[in-house]
């Protein structure tokens, strides 16, 4: 699973982007939050990347900031939201904006993004609101909810077929007794789960 990439911006687009690693070329979806904070063609880049895999694509999705790929795993992690949303919403607020409207339940605030209707907009509000830290200055979520570990591997295991609330409490069990590593994670969850 791809979690860093750092190479040369060969080619830069609104949404999507390709990074030249060692002559391989990858291409990367981007939020125009990121796009906008990007340097030139050419230059030097590093990325934040959260790996999807499904039965017909492998995609890339890049953060300059940890923060942001934080967020992107938490949306992701409400039921009905997938990642291109996930990525439209992060595009359409800013970061500290999308966390302060969820903790503040600004449901019209989060309905003025593309693609966000009001039981979307309410659903991001009933599950996330806690997840996200009280405060602006503490970061995007706490430790245990947005652990990217825990998001990147839940995430791994319902794109193989497991039911999400399966997935969620047996990576909780296997990061609380102590494993950190996702590859491990991962191989321990299949082993729980019984493949």
């Amino acid at each position: 699973m791809i979690a860093l990439l750092n190479g040369s911006l060969h080619t830069k687009e609104v949404d999507r982007l390709v990074v030249d690693v060692g002559g391989v070329g990858y291409e990367v979806l981007v939020s125009l939050q990121t796009f906008y904070k990007l340097p030139g063609i050419g230059e030097r880049v590093s990325l934040h990347i959260h790996t999807h895999a499904r039965e017909d694509a492998l995609l890339l999705f890049g953060f300059l900031e940890e923060k942001e790929k934080v967020l992107f795993l938490l949306l992701c992690s409400v039921s009905g939201i997938g990642p291109r949303l996930s990525l439209n919403i992060l595009s359409g607020i800013p970061v500290e904006e999308l966390e302060e409207a969820i903790r503040s339940r600004d449901v019209s605030r989060l309905r003025a993004t593309p693609g966000v209707g009001k039981k979307t907009a309410e659903r991001l509000v009933v599950e996330l609101q806690e997840r996200v830290t009280a405060g602006p200055d503490k970061g995007t979520a706490g430790a245990d909810a947005a652990s990217p570990v825990s998001s990147e591997a839940v995430s791994a295991l319902v794109n193989l077929g497991f039911r999400r609330t399966e997935a969620e409490k047996t990576v909780g069990d296997i990061i609380d007794s102590g494993t950190i590593a996702i590859a491990d994670v991962i191989r321990d969850s299949l082993r729980r789960l019984g493949t």
